[in-house]
């Protein structure tokens, strides 16, 4: 058994440490400029401007049949979507406000309709809501906040009032939590800390502005089990470094333990719809960043933006497609795994990552750089009864404490283990060799 112990947590970690890989999704109003899902604040655009995405928003082509058939297929175990972004768009229909989806041109829940199309595919289900609301009247002005530069901001902040939207945002988790049945995972973003070049009364927004010890227990009454993050400056179950790949499992800072964590990342640079953004990730690095979450006990959450249309585009459906064609083949070393054992992780060759069964009796070799003919594994030597590629079940035959060589001078180490590869590299973006350990 994997001898890495997690801090214990309030919500249920158990799947989603097995799991390891999920879709984001965010959608909402800004698919529409499809300039990123800031461009509310990045343009300041007003009200009445941004109102004809309201007005107009009509995803004629949303499936989310088809949404959850491409998550399964990509390998992915659990889903968290977007009910309402910064932009304060609901895309469920709250009885709360008159700013969702139920009153656009869509005119129907599209919340309901990714619970089920998730659900019957066997999906974990999650809702990410943003703690931000630059639509709502009682969200106070802030430096994160579209009309920060207005000249009346001032005066326009005298009447919001923080409380009234604290009790507006429980009122909304408890329809969430109530009204789609069992919830999995709960995602809120995000707090933000004051900033020293505003004024007071632009200060950011934490646990005591969200109310967030009522928030996360009107969350925990309805929903036990349900994983919540750290965004609202409360830990809970789960920490979510965003648009970065950790270097090595993260610990509790005050108690060094290790935590129940999971990277979010996407595609290309931006989390909603950007016609025109460029820096999609190669096939390549996409596999690589999944290998590398997991190598270090981690999940990734790998993000797609749907159009306003409602459809995956031609880029994001091509990458989600060399999820499924890796996974396919080689997600043993993926589901039920984690960060190698000391003893193998202090052995592992350069060019090449590490996962292992929780059973600890499986091994996973990711070979990031396929080597000349042999796999040098110094100090495996007597621990290994049976290797093969992962994607074809294929043998793969190992000399222990020497490489037989017609040449002098062979490589002869006590410690050593030696699997010989073939010339030609497998066609797969990562291969993988499935040690079976003694």
């Amino acid at each position: 058994m994997s001898s890495y112990v997690t801090k214990s947590t309030p919500g249920d970690t158990a799947w989603f440490r097995h799991d390891r890989f999920g879709m984001f999704i965010h959608w909402g109003l800004y698919s529409m400029p499809a300039r990123h899902e800031w461009v509310k604040t990045n343009e300041k655009i007003p009200e009445e401007k941004y109102d004809q995405y309201f007005r107009y928003f009509d995803p004629d082509l949303y499936d989310p049949k088809e949404w959850a058939r491409q998550a399964k297929a990509a390998g992915m175990k659990y889903a968290v979507m977007t009910t309402k972004h910064h932009e304060g768009f609901c895309m469920f229909d709250s009885q709360y406000t008159d700013y969702k989806c139920t009153n656009t041109p869509a005119g129907r829940d599209l919340i309901r309709e990714y619970v089920d199309a998730f659900r019957a595919e066997g999906l974990h289900i999650g809702f990410y809501y943003s703690l931000i609301d630059w639509h709502h009247p009682d969200f106070p002005i802030d430096h994160l906040h579209p009309r920060r530069d207005d000249p009346d901001a001032y005066e326009q902040s005298k009447g919001q009032d923080m409380h009234r939207y604290a009790e507006y945002m429980r009122n909304q988790v408890t329809e969430l939590l109530t009204n789609y049945g069992k919830i999995d995972i709960l995602w809120f973003d995000f707090s933000y800390d004051k900033q020293p070049n505003f004024p007071d009364w632009m200060s950011g927004k934490g646990k005591d502005e969200w109310e967030s010890e009522e928030l996360i227990a009107v969350a925990r009454k309805l929903q036990p089990g349900i994983i919540i993050d750290n965004r609202a400056q409360i830990e809970q179950d789960l920490w979510t470094p965003e648009q970065y790949q950790l270097l090595e499992w993260p610990r509790h800072k005050e108690t060094g333990e290790l935590v129940t964590w999971e990277a979010c990342q996407t595609f290309s640079g931006s989390w909603g719809y950007y016609r025109d953004e460029m820096t999609w990730k190669s096939p390549k690095m996409l596999i690589q960043m999944l290998i590398n979450t997991v190598s270090i006990g981690g999940n990734l959450l790998m993000n797609v933006g749907p159009t306003s249309r409602g459809y995956f585009d031609s880029r994001a459906e091509a990458a989600l497609q060399v999820y499924a064609d890796w996974m396919k083949y080689n997600s043993r070393s993926i589901y039920g795994c984690t960060m190698a054992e000391p003893e193998y992780l202090a052995l592992c060759p350069n060019g090449c990552k590490l996962t292992q069964s929780e059973d600890g009796k499986r091994l996973y070799i990711h070979l990031f750089e396929y080597p000349y003919q042999y796999l040098e594994l110094n100090g495996f030597a007597g621990k290994v009864d049976y290797m093969q590629f992962l994607h074809d079940g294929s043998e793969l035959l190992f000399e222990e404490r020497q490489i037989s060589h017609f040449s002098e001078g062979c490589t002869q180490r006590d410690d050593l283990l030696a699997v010989k590869l073939p010339v030609v590299e497998p066609n797969v973006l990562v291969p993988v060799i499935e040690v079976f350990l003694k």
